[in-house]
């Protein structure tokens, strides 16, 4: 059961990197040609799903916001589940 909460654990960090990675990277413009494009359209789609909810949860709330504070949202709640689930 131990190995099974680290495991979890992980994941969720690892997660968290690639949040982070997505946000950084919507900072620049990203060239559709080429394999790091396809690596940046992966991390959009394996991190969207968590992401579009609070996103559109946020747009509710600040209609005019020009800035999207999905990511960090989505990362508090993470290592709040973290916290919580495993008491780190």
């Amino acid at each position: 059961m131990n190995s099974l909460r680290l495991l979890l654990a992980q994941a969720i960090e690892i997660y968290i990197i690639i949040i982070i990675i997505r946000a950084v990277l919507s900072w620049f413009r990203i060239s559709p040609v080429g394999q790091f494009f396809k690596i940046y359209i992966f991390i959009i789609q394996i991190t969207e799903p968590v992401m579009r909810p609070v996103r559109e949860f946020l747009l509710k709330i600040f209609p005019t916001s020009p800035i999207d504070f999905s990511p960090i949202i989505v990362i508090v709640v993470l290592n709040m589940v973290k916290n919580i689930l495993f008491g780190i």
